[in-house]
């Protein structure tokens, strides 16, 4: 054998080692098959499940410092005007109010009034079902919008914090994210925009303006109330006083 073949054969066993070295390394680094791409989703499903479940749980007993809505609204605006008031510092008119203009029944369901929606189905579109429990779970955990994502996602997560929160609770942390005016978050807030008082001095007609606005809240004005505002506060305040002497007020009320 010459010299040259003996090259040659040397070379080509080289070259079969380095692909066969190749293809045992690439065999041990699989690809992003279908199987790995599930199961990366699920974990990540699940990791966002368990933050939310936990904030959940921290929130019960903790004040939201911001809300995704609030820090939308404080970069757009630049800035924002909130004050936290725990709830034994709202004005029980105030209280009664609010849940008379957005959820009667707020005491008597688990986190969606059924009749409600029945009956927003029977009229249209045009009618509003969600309870107060469905707006803090939009308004601390969600993003705004009536995409069916976002819907389903409350529906998912509003027995999950009837279960963990206190009526009183999911009452005082909406008092204090609601919007209540261009910029403005909670009946802190608007009390003192408003009527340069706390929520705690404000009088049972001043409680139900501000209730008034909470569906419309960049387009009213409880200060400067139109005609229909003033009929609507008036309404307010005799749906407050129907829940007060129904029982209707007792879980959030002492």
């Amino acid at each position: 054998m010459t010299k040259a073949k003996s090259k040659t054969q040397a070379k080509s066993r080289s070259a079969t080692r380095r692909k066969s070295k190749g293809r045992t390394a690439s065999s041990a680094t699989p690809g992003w098959t279908w199987g790995r791409i599930l199961r990366l989703a699920r974990n990540v499903m699940l990791g966002l499940i368990g933050a939310v479940l936990a904030l959940v749980v921290l929130f019960s007993f903790v004040n939201p410092v911001m809300t995704p809505y609030m820090i939308a609204e404080s970069w757009r605006q630049g800035g924002i005007q909130r004050a936290w008031v725990d709830l034994d510092d709202v004005s029980p008119e105030l209280a009664r109010s609010v849940v008379a203009a957005e959820d009667a029944n707020f005491c008597r369901h688990w986190g969606f009034d059924l009749k409600a929606i029945r009956a927003a189905i029977e009229e249209g579109s045009g009618r509003g079902a969600s309870t107060i429990s469905q707006q803090v779970v939009k308004n601390v955990f969600l993003w705004q919008g009536r995409s069916w994502p976002r819907k389903a996602l409350e529906a998912l997560l509003t027995p999950v914090v009837e279960a963990v929160w206190t009526k009183r609770r999911i009452l005082e942390v909406y008092l204090n994210v609601a919007e209540t005016g261009p910029g403005i978050f909670g009946v802190e807030a608007a009390a003192r925009h408003y009527f340069g008082r706390s929520a705690a001095e404000l009088t049972p007609r001043q409680a139900a303006l501000i209730a008034a606005i909470l569906p419309d809240p960049k387009g009213r004005n409880p200060a400067r109330p139109s005609n229909f505002l003033r009929a609507r506060a008036t309404s307010i305040l005799e749906g407050a006083a129907t829940i007060r002497a129904d029982g209707r007020a007792d879980c959030f009320q002492h």
